[in-house]
């Protein structure tokens, strides 16, 4: 159906337009115009000035809806997906934690299937694991974290393409042979879980991992070994120019300083914003799907407040804190949600700008920063079910 949004505040590839139009047809933008001109021919939407973004793109989300992705089934899928997409994520990577080789063959089957529906929202597969530190395990299951093994990931790899990414602690043996085979068959290789020194992350980056797992989180920073300062994840990271990061924006996993300061050094063309919920998320569930973990304090918790274990944040709320709690502008924590998501899953081709030609994802905001309508592939979304 032709529709058009008119009279919006219009965030463009090049900036805002005030006043604009974004007109979409069978999925696809096909103007934007601030000519004022409405389309009689067109089903018509008084954005009434309020802010018109692009979707959100989540690459890093267990779940929600009271769904895992870990369940593997098109059901739990599409519960989560669903969940999520209400509040404003228009493009998702699900993300299986740590898993054993059955679990993840059962996930990257449905996945797989589901992809095949040309107007699905879903972008591929996110391996966080199991090739992690056990020193820095936070949630993730001790019993399935282990080594890389070469069979089980060039298996996977080889077997399973809807898997984008995959996440490891580059100390590991074997784990720049991992990241080298990952990148070059198309895979984002992600530092994860990892007690890595400056020298592991240069050795990292040179192996091909180019991005880094919910950055601040289960990674040292800054720390003595005996009476000898050493730079930790975190400063390497910093120092890696290109690699790009994802930040949980709860406010509660990095604080609202520390956004800030990746904001400032990482730039928003080199951060992404990620919910990494758990299946509590978006829904009117208290219990965690994973037995362990409680919620508390607006995030979720292992039982014993050992280590955070995961967000019950989406994606409205991702930017709303970037805001109104970080002092980030508007248009940088939209692009940082959307934008720079887009380009790090090398699909800014379609997504991730309100642009003529590309996917018809937007979501509107009043001033108050809440949501009042998705789109997604030019579809409305009913916010009230």
């Amino acid at each position: 159906m032709l529709t058009q949004i008119y009279n919006g505040h219009v965030l463009t590839s090049k900036g805002w337009l005030n006043g604009a139009s974004v007109i979409f047809n069978k999925g696809r933008i096909i103007e934007i115009s601030t000519d004022g001109e409405l389309i009689s021919e067109a089903k018509k939407i008084d954005a009434h000035g309020m802010h018109v973004v692009p979707g959100g793109i989540d690459m890093h989300v267990h779940g929600g809806g009271g769904s895992d992705f870990m369940e593997g089934t098109p059901e739990a899928f599409n519960t989560a997906v669903t969940a999520h997409l209400k509040h404003g994520t228009t493009a998702i990577l699900p993300t299986l934690s740590s898993s054993t080789l059955p679990m993840i063959e059962t996930a990257a089957t449905t996945c797989a299937q589901l992809m095949e529906d040309p107007k699905s929202p879903i972008l591929g597969l996110h391996l966080e694991g199991p090739y992690f530190n056990p020193r820095r395990a936070g949630a993730q299951l001790p019993d399935i974290i282990r080594m890389p093994d070469p069979d089980e990931y060039q298996y996977l790899v080889g077997a399973y393409k809807c898997i984008k990414r995959g996440d490891s602690a580059p100390e590991l043996p074997g784990a720049l042979k991992l990241g080298r085979f990952l990148s070059h068959n198309g895979v984002i290789a992600a530092i994860a879980h990892t007690e890595a020194e400056y020298e592991d992350i240069r050795a990292a980056y040179e192996s091909g991992y180019s991005h880094v797992t919910h950055f601040y989180n289960a990674m040292p920073g800054f720390h003595n070994v005996r009476e000898f300062k050493h730079a930790g994840t975190v400063e390497a990271v910093y120092l890696m120019e290109n690699m790009t990061v994802e930040v949980i924006a709860d406010g509660i996993h990095v604080p609202p300083p520390l956004l800030q300061l990746v904001y400032r050094a990482k730039g928003l063309e080199r951060t992404a914003l990620v919910t990494d919920a758990l299946a509590v998320a978006a829904s009117d569930s208290t219990q965690a799907f994973d037995p362990r973990v409680i919620i508390e304090d607006g995030v979720c918790k292992l039982a014993d407040r050992s280590a955070l274990a995961g967000s019950i944040a989406t994606m409205d709320r991702l930017i709303r804190t970037a805001v109104k709690v970080a002092g980030i502008p508007l248009d940088d924590a939209c692009r940082m949600a959307s934008e720079t998501p887009s380009r790090i899953l090398g699909i800014y081709d379609r997504k991730g700008t309100l642009q003529e030609g590309k996917d018809a994802d937007i979501l509107i905001f009043d001033d108050d920063i809440n949501l009042k309508a998705v789109f997604a592939m030019g579809e409305e979304v009913n916010l009230a079910d």
